[in-house]
């Protein structure tokens, strides 16, 4: 299968330098986003990384929320900083960066009408951690009829259990599950 550049995004979901710290073994997955976001280049497909950002002071956390509190007690992911930042091995100066709020890369942001604007029909998904953002971002383009494609290989996930079980079985039902190198060969052609 093909994907029109002209109608597809590739999205890097959470792949900066901050995240690696809460998702060992991350890391490993690196090499093939790299993969992924050169053959999106390549080709010429709309590409953007989303990530997790706050403003000085964490004006957008509740104390109410035990997994974005303990970002602002670890003081990271305020935009500009180097944990905020896209890892080096996907991201070139001018490339879009989108911050978000919360789990899924449409969370609080304008990433929805950026790629309505692009006349986006097609999303190819990868990131950290796979039951995390990938999982809450399928779920919600899916909602948004966007057609979706995960690159199983250029996601991670600390619990190897869940993450085969997400890529194997629950992701078949909203998206196209293909390897990065498939998605270079087949897809990015």
């Amino acid at each position: 299968m093909k994907l029109d550049p002209k109608k597809t995004a590739v999205l890097s979901l959470d792949i900066q330098e901050g995240v690696l710290g809460f998702v060992p073994g991350a890391e490993g997955a690196l090499p093939r986003a790299a993969t992924v976001v050169e053959a999106a280049r390549k080709r010429g497909f709309f590409l953007a990384h989303v990530g997790v950002g706050f403003e000085p002071g964490y004006p957008e956390i509740s104390p109410q929320h035990p997994r974005f509190s303990m970002i602002k007690e670890r003081g990271v992911l305020i935009k500009g900083s180097d944990t905020a930042r896209i890892h080096s091995s996907i991201y070139k100066p001018g490339d879009l960066v989108i911050y978000k709020h919360r789990v899924s890369a449409f969370a609080e942001n304008a990433l929805h009408m950026i790629l309505r604007a692009q006349g986006v029909q097609n999303l190819v998904l990868f990131g950290f951690a796979t039951s995390g953002v990938v999982l809450s971002t399928l779920r919600q383009a899916s909602d948004l009829d966007y057609l979706c494609t995960v690159v199983k290989d250029a996601c991670f996930d600390r619990d190897e259990e869940v993450h085969r079980v997400l890529t194997e079985k629950v992701f078949a039902a909203q998206a196209t599950v293909v390897t990065a190198k498939v998605f270079e060969g087949e897809y990015a052609q």
